[in-house]
């Protein structure tokens, strides 16, 4: 596992004044739990990616196997593959059961950690509670609790978050909830990968973080300060321009 330099806001700029191309590749963006293709939506731009770009879900599938099966089937014959908290171990799916269309992986917020028998317990007992007629997406309480210390009193931001769960609906909870999260590759993994982890996350600790791109050859680590778990929305700035400069060095090695 290499660890690339702690990286700023005055990174961003330095980025713009080398002109680093993008990556001729498309680009496959995979968002996390009750999350939709708006997630994106400041990083994209902020990426200026040449070639096209597709966001899309985590489905149809209620398994991971059967979601990624999904994502290859909508994806380009070879792509860079990036994918959000859960959506990372759908990317890792994907690429392991696609190696060869995968050009590159960066897997953002993730790790390797499944559910405990008590924790999978608890996510059923918390959707048998709730009211598929009533159902508003995530709780105010959780989401703000996934943010930055700073970032919790955000309400645009918290809302913003729950209406992508209310915009997937009570079956997507259901499904995505349910998910069996092991048995996913990463030792076996061999396409170029960057793993990036946020500093304040109080969903993937920075050791669970550092797991993962010790579990993957070659990987390499970076984390970012100043955020929450959802560095998308968070810093999408230092999310872009992380991703952008890996890349870049990926296309010239």
């Amino acid at each position: 596992m290499l660890q690339l330099p702690k990286l700023t806001e005055k990174t961003f700029d330095l980025v713009d004044e080398m002109k680093i191309p993008a990556t001729s590749y498309p680009l496959v963006l995979l968002p996390g739990f009750m999350l939709d293709e708006t997630l994106w939506d400041e990083v994209v731009p902020l990426l200026q990616w040449e070639a096209p770009v597709h966001r899309l879900p985590l489905g149809p599938g209620t398994t991971t196997e059967e979601i990624a099966r999904s994502v290859a089937a909508a994806a380009p014959e070879r792509f860079v593959l990036v994918g959000f908290s859960l959506g990372g171990y759908i990317a890792r799916k994907v690429a392991e059961l696609f190696p060869e269309r995968v050009v590159a992986l960066v897997l953002v917020a993730s790790s390797l950690e499944s559910d405990t028998p008590e924790r999978a317990k608890a996510k059923q007992d918390a959707i048998r509670a709730l009211d598929p007629s009533t159902f508003r997406g995530l709780s105010t309480g959780s989401i703000a609790q996934s943010l930055h210390p700073d970032r919790r009193g955000d309400r645009e931001l918290v809302t913003r978050i729950r209406e992508m769960g209310r915009r997937l609906g009570y079956e997507a909870m259901v499904v995505q909830s349910g998910l069996q999260r092991d048995g996913i590759a990463a030792a076996s993994l061999r396409c170029p990968t960057l793993v990036i982890g946020a500093g304040q996350d109080s969903l993937r600790s920075m050791q669970k973080t550092k797991e993962l791109a010790e579990a993957i050859p070659g990987a390499i680590l970076k984390m970012i300060e100043q955020s929450g778990h959802m560095l998308p929305l968070e810093q999408p700035n230092l999310l872009a321009i992380t991703s952008k400069i890996w890349l870049f060095s990926q296309s010239n090695a």
